[in-house]
């Protein structure tokens, strides 16, 4: 599947807008991206939500990604 990467989650995998993965979960998705680009793993502590199919997630790491899925990264917007 191809993943999009918004703002500045691209400087954290190299610059690239889209990644390919075949993670089944966000959790398989946040290892692997972490593996590959280590830089992630610093984004995914300051937090990083996922939309897929236009629906957003945050924290909820055991969501499986379905195949043919819509999947974007997001930077995580802190609210107050």
């Amino acid at each position: 599947m191809q993943v999009k990467l918004t703002g500045p989650l691209r400087s954290a995998v190299g610059g690239l807008a889209v990644v390919e993965s075949n993670a089944q979960t966000i959790r398989e998705l946040f290892l692997q991206l972490s593996k590959q680009h280590p830089e992630f793993a610093d984004a995914v502590k300051v937090g990083v939500a996922v939309a897929i199919n236009g629906e957003i997630y945050r924290d909820v790491w055991s969501t499986a990604i379905p195949a043919d899925a819509e999947v974007v990264l997001l930077p995580r917007i802190q609210g107050g």
